[in-house]
């Protein structure tokens, strides 16, 4: 019976069946266990709570953040998501139905998210507390044979052995090591050293504040609210929900929460380069807290909003609206007729919209959609903007008369008329023409219609998050934890004292870095050289 040979390796340690551990690494990932569904379950939690797999989902969530800065987003500008899907006629109403275009409320965001969660907590949770027993722990004995680990160095020496011990027991100290001393029965003296217990603490530091900061990203959405306002210039609200033309919050959120503070826009300025870039939004307004409150003046533009109380007033955009006069045919006159048009055309802010007017019978309502041009060029009868500046205004009016269907309280677009209407011929077109600023357009029952001038609007969005402070808070602590993690090395240091028969004894001194091991080498030969009492190859090799 031909016998097993023994285990050997030529340049690293021996390794047997019981080898030595010198570090603890994640234990293998296991096989899919077929049996029971504990087992089952035992396993796909053990693949979700592994740090792998939080790599991998945190990968994806910024994978699918993406979207969100290179596509128009519904809460920042409604305008640029419908000029986008006019655009992309047949990609931009998939993109929406996906939630694309509201990507950090979608649910597959939200699932990734959540599972994100769930994995670092259940990761971290046995970490620390593997951590934990590790720093309290002593550094590890010795192995067996030095000189088939890392680093190595040795020598022969005369003298007393405790002197010698308790100089590099010192030496080790003053560089911060841990140290540990052990003897044995045979008079053999160990000094096991360890150092760069940090750099593990950083990481575990590093995903506290990731889970810290997605929990607060989290506490901040449920607590907190974002409406959004497009006001014109003369006009004003109040932040409550019923204000907004588009308004989401928390489930923890109700109106009692909310800070009542109101908005009045006075003006709004565009400041353009030479090629027409808009280089500065500038929209001056009076804001107070409570109908009593003190008035205050404030200057809102891009990267500058009003902050007050924990709310922000952010400006995300900004276009033009026509104003009209409508003469009734028994001479009722109503002023300052207008809505917002949004822009088509970013450049140069053609825009397009309409207006819907209650007359008082059902059958006779009026509806104006056109084309408002800031800067009007005729183009063949068809008027177009040149310039985003209002220089030369013009607005290609069509008038319907007819039933818009105001009075069903079934909610309408503001920016557009019911096309059902027009196909079904509820609503019949009366008129058309191109206006400029004094000029009218005369139905056949006698109505005028006459452009007055054109006023600048600007969108608002008001947020309240009450988890951003705890964002930016988990956001600096993370970049303290990954810089430590980085920064530093993990490695482990042995000096062994073994006697002899002729009075000397044997001074040993291994050393294994986790990582760098260049740059442990030069440490190493520094200190090998004092406990050694031997001159230093290279002066740096001291520290």
């Amino acid at each position: 019976m031909s016998r097993e040979k023994e285990p050997t390796v030529e340049n690293g340690p021996v390794v047997d069946k019981k080898p030595d551990v010198l570090w603890a690494e994640d234990a293998t990932p296991r096989k899919p266990i077929s049996g029971s569904l504990k087992e089952i379950a035992r396993y796909w939690w053990r693949q979700l709570t592994s740090m792998r797999t939080a790599l991998i989902l945190l990968f994806l969530l910024a994978l699918a953040s993406v979207p969100g800065s290179l596509l128009p987003q519904k809460s920042l500008s409604q305008s640029k998501v419908n000029e986008y899907i006019a655009k992309h006629s047949v990609l931009g109403p998939w993109l929406d139905r996906l939630g694309f275009f509201n990507v950090f409320s979608a649910p597959w965001y939200a699932a990734i998210y959540l599972l994100l969660f769930i994995s670092l907590v259940g990761c971290l949770t046995p970490r620390i507390a593997v951590y934990w027993k590790a720093v309290r722990a002593a550094p590890p004995a010795a192995p067996k044979r030095l000189n088939r680990i890392g680093e190595y160095a040795s020598e022969t020496m005369t003298g007393a052995s405790d002197s010698r011990i308790d100089a590099s027991y010192s030496l080790l100290r003053k560089a911060r090591w841990r140290v540990e001393r052990r003897e044995s029965d045979d008079g053999t003296i160990t000094l096991s050293a360890e150092k760069g217990y940090l750099r593990e603490a950083g990481n575990l530091v590093f995903h506290i504040s990731l889970l810290a900061l997605l929990l607060s990203l989290a506490l901040g959405k449920v607590n907190g609210y974002e409406g959004s306002r497009i006001a014109l210039e003369g006009e004003g609200f109040c932040n409550q929900q019923q204000s907004f033309d588009s308004f989401r919050s928390g489930d923890l959120v109700t109106g009692a929460d909310m800070v009542p503070m109101c908005l009045d826009l006075h003006t709004f300025n565009t400041t353009y380069d030479a090629d027409m870039t808009p280089a500065k939004f500038d929209g001056k307004v009076t804001w107070y807290v409570g109908l009593d409150g003190k008035k205050h003046q404030a200057n809102i533009g891009v990267n500058h909003p009003l902050r007050q109380d924990g709310v922000r007033v952010y400006i995300t955009g900004h276009g033009y609206a026509p104003v009209f006069t409508v003469t009734m045919p028994d001479g009722t006159v109503r002023k300052n007729v207008t809505a917002p048009f949004l822009p088509t055309d970013q450049k140069n802010f053609g825009s397009e919209g309409a207006i819907k007017l209650d007359t008082g019978d059902p059958e006779k309502q009026l509806a104006l959609q056109g084309f408002l041009a800031p800067t009007a060029v005729d183009q063949a009868g068809v008027i177009a903007s040149a310039d985003p500046r209002v220089l030369d205004p013009q607005v290609a009016l069509v008038v319907y008369q007819g039933y818009t269907g105001l009075d069903t309280g079934i909610p309408q677009s503001v920016y557009t008329l019911d096309q059902s209407l027009i196909k079904d011929g509820l609503l019949k077109k009366a008129a058309a023409k191109n206006l400029k600023p004094g000029e009218s357009i005369v139905l056949a029952d006698g109505t005028s219609i006459t452009f007055d001038k054109v006023l600048q609007w600007a969108a608002f969005q008001i947020s309240y998050d009450p988890g951003q402070d705890w964002v930016l808070l988990s956001a600096v602590v993370l970049l303290v934890g990954i810089t430590t993690s980085l920064s530093l090395r993990r490695r482990r240091l042995w000096v062994r004292l073994t006697p002899r028969d002729d009075g000397s004894h044997l001074v040993e001194v291994g050393g294994l870095a986790h990582t760098q091991p260049a740059t442990f080498a030069r440490e190493f030969a520094g200190i090998s050289a004092r406990i050694l009492d031997r001159a230093p190859a290279n002066p740096d090799e001291e520290a």
